[in-house]
């Protein structure tokens, strides 16, 4: 790991001239210097001491950030087929996030896994077909090219209401599938 320029990243970060962080480490600007263009290394105290002025400590400096997947594509994607279903995992470990947005494909007179009360949201959108959103024991019909927006705090599912396969987009919050 090239330490110098994450030092002078850090520095630029809070502001300070090399003279400042100097004064605040009790060290040489030119030691700074020569520091963040990785032409020498401090020792560990040293490094400590530099840290610790610009307001950080050395196991966070060290940690490494993983870079966060923005996009995926259909090979990201997970399908498990079940009776009557096929669910799509448009986005890998969704379990993790705050919401998890699913494609479900279902099958002429097929119905969605039954969803138990649960804090949070949902949102669908009819992709293609029509469907029943069974909601507190009502059965209310969404056809292709409309949403739902429910609470999770009734028992649902939805089914299939025609003769050929409906695709829902289909985003809770929190995860539940």
């Amino acid at each position: 790991m090239d330490i110098g320029p994450k030092i002078k990243q850090l520095r630029i970060k809070n502001a300070l001239t090399l003279e400042e962080l100097a004064s605040r480490c009790e060290l040489t600007k030119g030691f700074l210097s020569q520091v963040e263009r990785d032409l020498t290394s401090p020792s560990v105290s040293t490094l400590n001491d530099i840290l610790e002025a610009l307001g950080t400590s050395l196991s966070d400096f060290f940690q490494e950030t993983k870079e966060e997947k923005l996009v995926f594509t259909d090979e990201d994607f997970f399908i498990d087929e079940r009776a009557g279903t096929t669910v799509h995992w448009i986005v890998p470990n969704a379990q993790k996030n705050e919401m998890e947005p699913i494609l479900l494909d279902i099958d002429p007179e097929g119905e969605s896994q039954i969803i138990d009360p649960h804090d949070g949201e949902e949102f669908g959108y009819v992709l293609q077909g029509r469907i029943y959103l069974v909601y507190n024991e009502e059965e209310l019909l969404v056809k292709k090219g409309e949403t739902f927006y429910i609470s999770g705090k009734h028992t649902h599912f939805i089914k299939n209401a025609g003769k050929s396969t409906a695709t829902v987009l289909w985003i809770t919050t929190p995860p539940t599938f």
